[in-house]
């Protein structure tokens, strides 16, 4: 689950506070994330956790919440600002918890092995994984959670075009269409760089994220988000379609209608924040909560798995997950406040540095 900016603050006043709600739908989000992963029963030998497991079965769309949080935030980060500002600040809010996430990682891995069997991972495809690119190099991924990363950093750059002169209520919506439009396109285009940039599976969440946060900086009164986001779901619940057969294969038994109602409560949750209907939620711990996200989705699978794996035998379930969850939220929170703070703000510091004044001969 990559990293949100933090929260600039727009000149709208209806969007001029921090959103503490969107820290606490990130912590949520990732949380939901981790019992996913954490209580298959392929980990287990056997069901130990009764309705966990049933919540855990659609927990993973935690992500497709992620995804609209994302278009919401960059949305309003990108608000107002240069497009090198921009660009720098993605850098340094996205590599540091990752270079360091990456390196832990490889050293559970090359430690004890793959969860589940398998030797550790290979010099080059530790190497290629710090590149945050290793998907589209054609190297596997040191924790499989990091697929995400390159649906986000596509949409990073994509938006990064639109806001080169600047951002305008019509120029982003006129993105949201323009995108929408190649996401209907690309999968029966056979244009591979079609199909890559745009994303089809996934955009319609972050076009929502953006019309999301439209709606909270111009007013409820705006009709063309309001239709956007309406057909994104409509595009969202075929999709779904899609998402299902995949875990199908992978041994789920899935209910699309299920699926349907849990995105359909994520898109609520969204435009009950767009309309100000949460922000009584404002409180502050939630920042902290927020910012350990991203260094928690990053570290929760093959670290958090080995965990499990090693003691699962030994301790009680429950006792055994309710432990795992705090030791990877303890660790997040750590690697936040001491690794990823300081080397975020050392590396924006060397990244805004200008080269010295040529000295005449």
């Amino acid at each position: 689950m990559p990293a949100l900016p933090e929260q600039a603050q727009p000149s709208a006043p209806a969007a001029r506070n921090r959103l503490y709600v969107l820290d606490g739908l990130r912590i949520l989000a990732a949380l939901l994330v981790l019992v996913h992963h954490y209580t298959r029963q392929e980990l287990w030998g056997r069901d130990p956790f009764g309705w966990l497991t049933v919540v855990g079965r659609y927990s993973w769309m935690g992500v497709e919440l992620f995804f609209m949080i994302s278009g919401f935030v960059i949305c309003m980060s990108a608000w107002g600002r240069p497009l090198g500002s921009y660009l720098r600040s993605r850098v340094v809010r996205l590599a540091p918890a990752y270079w360091f996430c990456v390196l832990l990682t490889m050293g559970v891995l090359l430690a004890f092995g793959k969860p589940f069997g398998g030797a550790g991972p290979a010099l080059s495809q530790i190497l290629t994984n710090l590149t945050m690119v290793q998907t589209p190099l054609g190297a596997a991924p040191l924790d499989a959670s990091y697929w995400t990363l390159w649906s986000e950093i596509r949409f990073y750059l994509i938006f990064a075009v639109v806001a080169w002169s600047g951002l305008t209520y019509r120029k982003v919506l006129n993105f949201c269409w323009i995108w929408t439009i190649a996401s209907l396109l690309a999968p029966g285009s056979g244009l591979p760089v079609l199909d890559v940039l745009a994303n089809p599976d996934y955009s319609p969440l972050f076009i929502s994220g953006i019309c999301f946060y439209l709606i909270r900086r111009e007013g409820p009164r705006a009709g063309e988000p309001w239709a956007l986001l309406f057909f994104s779901w409509l595009l969202m619940q075929r999709w779904l379609n899609d998402i299902v057969r995949w875990n199908t294969v992978k041994g789920d038994r899935l209910s699309w209608e299920m699926c349907l109602l849990v995105i359909t409560l994520c898109y609520a949750v969204m435009a009950a924040v767009a309309l100000g209907r949460l922000d009584r939620i404002n409180w502050r711990w939630l920042s902290a909560a927020g910012a350990m996200s991203y260094p928690l989705y990053l570290l929760h699978q093959q670290a958090g798995l080995t965990m499990l794996r090693q003691w699962h035998r030994d301790v009680e379930p429950w006792t055994l997950l309710l432990s795992a969850m705090a030791v990877m939220l303890l660790v997040s929170w750590l690697i936040q406040r001491f690794v990823e703070r300081p080397a975020a703000r050392a590396l924006k510091r060397f990244l805004e540095r200008r080269p010295a004044a040529a000295t005449r001969a």
